[in-house]
């Protein structure tokens, strides 16, 4: 059976591997995020969904000229709730092999449009930031989650024990929203169409 194995690498960033073949998503700055060890991994290719130095830092993975076994979707939307004034844009991704759908939200700041809701059906997996502030906050995160219906939920974008950002909320308050959910003693999961409901990573490159 086909699967793409997700790997929680910290804050935003993901490293997706399909028949041995790697990307990366929103890497981050070395430093830039409180708590989380630099990022060095080695990948066909690279993805950011805007410009921020949390969320862009494609010095920090090697490009190993493999072939991407993925087909990208993209949709532009924005980073705030005021159409990019305050936060500019943001580039929702899905990524698809094998008859998998993984989407990544990117710092997503408003509910869903009409395109995005068309686009983002039929996921096997949502990655979603759900710590506000900079992105929706716990309940549009959980109202997106209603909407689109995927069959598993790996939030992103929160503080934690490990780390992250004062300003945005701890994962508890989304988790508080939602009937169901486990913490994974891992860093990484395959998703194959079988996992369901809201799954919560550790993050690979969190200190100590």
């Amino acid at each position: 059976m086909s699967a793409i194995t997700v790997t929680y690498l910290g804050h935003a960033a993901f490293a997706l591997d399909y028949q041995g073949a790697r990307v990366v998503v929103d890497p981050y700055e070395d430093g830039s995020i409180p708590g989380l060890c630099p990022i060095r991994e080695r990948a066909a290719a690279v993805y950011s969904s805007h410009s921020h130095a949390d969320h862009l830092a494609p010095g920090t993975v090697e490009l190993t000229g493999e072939q991407n076994p993925f087909r990208v979707s993209e949709f532009s939307c924005f980073h705030d709730d005021c159409r990019g004034e305050k936060r500019g844009p943001n580039t929702v991704r899905v990524f698809e092999a094998g008859g998998i759908r993984v989407a990544h939200l990117g710092d997503l700041g408003h509910p869903l449009t009409p395109e995005l809701r068309e686009g983002l059906r039929e996921l096997d997996a949502l990655l979603i930031p759900v710590g506000g502030y900079y992105t929706i906050d716990a309940a549009t995160a959980a109202g997106v989650v209603q909407e689109l219906q995927p069959k598993a939920v790996i939030p992103m974008h929160y503080r934690s024990e490990a780390g992250g950002y004062d300003v945005i909320a701890p994962i508890e308050d989304f988790l508080a929203l939602l009937p169901s959910w486990q913490r994974l003693d891992s860093c990484r999961v395959e998703i194959d169409g079988q996992q369901k409901g809201v799954l919560v990573l550790r993050q690979q490159n969190a200190k100590g």
